[in-house]
């Protein structure tokens, strides 16, 4: 077990001041974490009202209503964590789930039904999924493979610009960040027919001889019944490990997102950062 602290601060600058719409804040830790969660803040200036809430998909959302004009907000998370270690291969699987492909019975399906929808035709995707083929037997296997398959091809980058990439563009650039390659499982995951959902959260890395990290993260996740939900990093090729801390869920990045809402015409500029340490 290692015992760590984090901070976490978001802080905007607006060229004139203005005013803000309600801001809804996903930045609290998600029910279903393999950390131990001991303690947890949040603050946001300026002068506010806020409201804790919780959405269809089990988040728990501040909502913020800010009271005057401004020309800045900022926002501040505290976290004190235990990490314990897992293995997230020791899973025990239905056994009418043990070998892909499989199809859910009909109750649980309609349970996933939001995590099972797809868009319309897109070549590409198709193109890409006909690679998976392969990927047969073991459900566990295959989601290694799968997971492994989306890291070997798309090449991580840091994006800055809002929203995520479609499928078919990062595709096309074999690159993207982590959100936008953890979209593209997703959607190649749901059209083979496993129930997938989107996920934000911090990732923690604790290194030995190098400084330790903690940032804003996105990953996947895939239904497999007895297993529960099981968390594919397409940015590692690996399964989510106890450094993964999820904030929020959801079909797709709409409904995660950590920091939603909106301002007056004006220029902004923003600065984040974020440090953990070990207690």
């Amino acid at each position: 077990m290692t015992r760590i602290s984090i901070k976490h601060r978001i802080s905007y600058h607006y060229d004139r001041r203005v005013f803000l719409s309600g801001h809804l804040f996903r930045l609290s830790p998600f029910a279903a974490s393999h950390s131990q969660i001991e303690t947890y803040s949040l603050r946001v200036e300026p002068a506010h009202l806020l409201y804790w809430q919780h959405d269809v998909y089990g988040n728990i959302l501040a909502r913020v209503d800010f009271a005057d004009a401004t020309d800045a907000m900022a926002v501040d998370v505290a976290i004190d964590a235990t990490l314990k270690k897992f293995n997230p291969f020791e899973l025990l699987v239905e056994s009418d789930a043990s070998q892909f492909p499989f199809v859910y019975p009909e109750p649980v399906r309609m349970a996933l039904w939001p995590y099972l929808q797809t868009p319309g035709p897109d070549p590409a995707l198709d193109e890409f999924i006909e690679s998976t083929d392969r990927f047969r037997g073991d459900t566990l296997g295959f989601l290694v493979s799968l997971n492994r398959l989306v890291f070997d091809q798309i090449r991580y980058t840091q994006r800055m610009e809002e929203g995520v990439q479609s499928c078919a563009l990062t595709l096309k650039n074999r690159s993207g960040s982590c959100r936008d390659s953890a979209w593209l499982i997703v959607q190649v995951a749901r059209r083979l027919g496993l129930a997938s959902r989107f996920v934000s959260g911090y990732l923690v890395q604790l290194n030995t001889g190098n400084q330790d990290a903690v940032d804003l993260h996105a990953w996947a996740e895939v239904f497999v019944p007895g297993a529960g939900w099981i968390g594919l990093d397409t940015t590692s090729g690996l399964f989510t490990s106890e450094g993964h801390i999820p904030l929020a869920v959801g079909p797709g990045p709409e409904q995660v997102a950590p920091v939603e809402g909106t301002t007056g015409v004006c220029r902004s500029t923003m600065h984040y950062e974020s440090i953990v340490v070990r207690r």
